[in-house]
């Protein structure tokens, strides 16, 4: 359980200080569920953690059951997967930038560009998405701008992809690990763009205030999959992501939202299991 809780935390954007706050527990009490000392917490403690994360009683220890799942590796040693979600699960939002371009009556670059000079900052949680509709505007010299529904419009679903990511969560452990404005993950699953399967673990950046391809983004990934460097898989659109990830000790595999059919099947065949491994 105490891996699952670091998890719940993590992708709730939250240090331990801060859920220690949150909870009305001791630094030392929560340390010690994280790390496996403390096995069995009061029920009353679990409780008070589960307020404090957002998610109900159940959702936590079914979670914490759930997290139990017989590990797979592949031939290569894969036991984990991430999967980028813009030019991966769905693909890229170019159209919005064109819808825009259109609205405002400015070249799709100059849109581009202003709308890539506040992307990190959003992304990172470190401005709302209200200040960053503001910023655009102002930027294009427009009234109002709804980024969301520019976004929402662009997004579909890149075919065969649901059908690869419910294979690989039967088989392996697997999460979402994306450079994403604030909510908009959520709203993607909710509206079904995004398969809505059981995630192992879910890093949102604007969530754990870091973005790909920072150092810290992937730390964080690998304590929250609980695997070393060389059993993470990556499956990411962006070369700068797939490098960092390298030099992290993982194993990358390049997504090409335009040959999906391609990009899928190396990533199959990459994942190929591995009979003869413990599990």
């Amino acid at each position: 359980m105490g891996h699952r809780l670091q998890v719940t935390r993590l992708s709730a954007g939250l240090t331990q200080q801060m859920l220690c706050q949150k909870a009305n527990l001791s630094y030392s009490t929560l340390a010690k569920i994280e790390r496996g000392a403390i096995k069995s917490p009061s029920i009353f403690t679990i409780q008070s953690i589960a307020d404090a994360l957002g998610v109900s009683l159940d959702e936590l220890i079914g979670a914490s059951k759930a997290h139990i799942k017989q590990k797979k590796h592949s031939k290569t040693g894969i036991s984990f997967v991430y999967f980028d979600v813009n030019g991966c699960l769905v693909h890229f939002f170019q159209g919005a930038f064109t819808k825009l371009s259109e609205v405002t009556g400015l070249p799709v670059d100059v849109v581009e560009t202003v709308y890539w000079h506040y992307n990190d900052q959003v992304c990172r949680g470190e401005m709302k998405i209200e200040d960053f509709n503001k910023e655009l505007a102002k930027r294009l010299k427009v009234k109002s701008v709804s980024w969301h529904e520019f976004y929402f419009d662009a997004v579909k679903p890149i075919e065969g992809v649901s059908e690869l990511v419910g294979w690989v969560n039967s088989n392996y452990r697997v999460g979402l690990l994306t450079n994403t404005m604030p909510g908009f993950l959520d709203e993607l699953v909710r509206r079904g763009l995004v398969p809505d399967i059981s995630y192992d673990c879910i890093v949102d950046s604007s969530k754990v205030h870091a973005i790909k391809p920072e150092a810290k983004m992937y730390k964080l990934a690998q304590e929250m999959a609980g695997c070393e460097p060389g059993e993470i898989l990556l499956v990411d659109d962006s070369r700068a992501n797939l490098m960092a990830a390298e030099k992290s000790g993982w194993r990358v595999s390049w997504f090409d939202d335009y040959n999906s059919a391609e990009s899928i099947a190396k990533i199959r065949q990459s994942l190929e299991i591995d009979d003869t491994h413990p599990r």
